[in-house]
């Protein structure tokens, strides 16, 4: 199969290809920037970052500080070569095929990341907090046989398999590899292998990344990038919110979301600096670890910032040198709060899963607090009205973007689309842009509720409500909340009204945590007698927000 650039793809497994949308729904691809012309058509990420790091005589440099436990990039290579024999030699990997990866932030997710990627394999990111139904969900979707997984997630997953038989195999590895845990035979197996070995000469245009990201209409969208999007994002976002010699990094947000990725894992080993893993990133568990580690850099959301701030005086933070926020607006008020009691600016800006990470950003001086800034150097962003013409300034219409990165969803024409229209990646924002080119965040376009920087189907939380024996009807919205931007309400007809209470409204929410990731339950419950509607039937959800 010889692919867009030109050269025969290296997967042997052509299902994920089969899954990418046509071709005339493609967003534009931008490669023209100075910075990215140097990008081959035969292009290995884990070759391209950590090999080269190598090469570059980083190896005895740390990369990666977690809960007293240092890697540095040699032992981070050594690591994944074993554990890239272990997935061809042992669990018989093909190219092309996909790899579930289930974890919270730690040395040895990143390794198996890296690993899948050597060996021409698809990285399937799943966050910790994923319950089995959707778990079984992405399995089934992305069609993925093989699963490397956290000794401390196992329960989820394996129920997951249980709903899945696609998933043949399911590995399990400790947070720093501890080959003597009785469960973790990843870890036995990679001690048994030879370290060394090259890396599947992948295409640039092989997939290398499922990303799934929340849809409005319940379903979480696979979100697929190639090996090229993997290294082009490390030579964009960086030349304005830098990344240089002597950092320390440390984030909240996980590996398995493209910010975490980005900021913990691929930004690191281009620039050959380390990064600190926590891996429950608690307000406390942020700040100890800048104190602990010297952390010059953080990369968060305004809700962790909101909860640091009362704590902030309590540990040295001296060493802090920048800081960055996206996931969601960031109130003016908390950046000022923020810079006041640490002295350090927060650069706020925008990144999507479907771009992979920031295409938007203000400078590292924010010359403009409250905004999100310009466009990353190699995208093009605009504002476009219903016809997909870009609009004046001082203009509110739909966020559009072109550079090298873009969205393709598999296996999901009619969500693409949406997505992408005439040849711009749609974000679902609705901002506008000023007479000096700053862009502002104004609003969702779509029912899509964002809490603390999570995306929330407020479709698929209704589903889950639903399934409570004793609720009749309901319908979910997001209502403003001061330090998560938004939360999730559940307006809910009971079958019995005579039970609505604060018991019932407990039971519905620990019933949606028991099948949803926890983030998503519904923090208000609301009982109504029945739900406002339209002469057509269509609910009133503007009146349930003002409730």
């Amino acid at each position: 199969m010889r692919l867009p650039g030109g050269v025969p793809s290296a997967h042997v497994d052509p299902f994920i290809r089969s899954q990418l949308p046509p071709r005339e729904l493609w967003p534009r691809f931008d490669y023209g920037a100075p910075h990215l012309r140097h990008l081959p058509d035969r292009l290995n990420a884990c070759a391209a970052l950590l090999d080269a790091a190598l090469e570059a005589g980083a190896g005895e440099r740390p990369v990666f500080h977690y809960e007293g436990v240092t890697w540095t990039f040699s032992h981070l290579l050594d690591r994944v070569q074993r554990i890239a024999r272990v997935l061809v030699e042992d669990l018989g990997l093909a190219p092309g095929e996909r790899v579930l990866l289930r974890s919270l932030n730690t040395p040895m997710v990143a390794a198996c990341w890296l690993a899948v990627a050597r060996a021409g394999g698809v990285v399937v990111n799943t966050i910790g907090m994923l319950r089995a139904r959707e778990l079984a969900y992405i399995l089934e979707k992305a069609q993925v046989r093989l699963a490397l997984c956290e000794v401390s997630l196992a329960e989820d997953l394996a129920q997951a398999a249980a709903r899945s038989p696609v998933l043949e195999r399911i590995a399990y590895f400790t947070p720093a590899g501890d080959a003597s845990h009785p469960d973790a035979d990843l870890d036995r197996r990679l001690e048994a292998k030879p370290a060394g070995g090259g890396c599947v000469a992948t295409a640039a245009d092989d997939v290398a990344l499922l990303s799934f990201t929340s849809g409005t209409t319940g379903n979480p969208k696979g979100a697929a990038h190639f090996h090229r999007d993997i290294v082009a994002v490390t030579e964009c976002w960086p030349q304005v919110y830098t990344v240089g010699p002597g950092d320390v990094i440390v984030g909240s947000p996980t590996l398995a979301f493209t910010y975490g990725l980005a900021a913990s894992l691929l930004y690191p080993l281009r620039y050959r600096v380390a990064s600190v893993l926590v891996p429950r990133p608690t307000p406390e568990a942020i700040l100890s670890a800048i104190e602990r580690h010297r952390a010059t850099s953080l990369y968060s959301v305004p809700t962790l910032y909101q909860s640091m701030l009362p704590l902030v005086g309590r540990y040295d933070l001296a060493s802090l040198r920048k800081c960055t926020s996206a996931g969601e607006n960031l109130r003016t008020a908390l950046w000022e709060q923020w810079r006041a009691a640490t002295g350090v600016r927060i650069v706020n800006g925008l990144g999507t899963t479907e771009m992979l990470t920031h295409f938007v950003s203000e400078s590292m001086a924010v010359a403009c607090v409250g905004s999100m800034g310009h466009a990353v150097p190699g995208y093009r962003v605009e504002i476009l009205d219903e016809a997909g013409r870009p609009l004046p300034p001082g203009g509110r219409g739909r966020l559009a973007v072109v550079g090298p990165t873009g969205c393709r969803y598999i296996g999901e024409p009619e969500r693409q689309r949406r997505a992408v229209q005439y040849g711009w990646n749609l974000t679902g924002d609705v901002c506008e842009r000023d007479k000096e080119g700053y862009f502002w965040y104004v609003d969702r376009a779509d029912d899509m509720i964002v809490s603390a920087g999570y995306n929330i189907s407020p479709q698929e939380v209704e589903r889950a409500v639903a399934e409570h024996p004793k609720v009749q009807a309901c319908a979910v919205v997001g209502v403003p909340h001061e330090a998560r931007g938004n939360v999730v309400r559940a307006c809910v007809v009971l079958r019995d009204t005579r039970e609505a209470g604060e018991a019932t409204a407990l039971e519905i929410q620990q019933h949606v945590k028991s099948v949803l990731a926890p983030y998503k339950y519904p923090r208000e419950v609301k009982f109504l007698d029945e739900l406002p509607r339209t002469a057509t039937g269509k609910i009133q959800r503007y009146r349930l927000r003002e409730i």
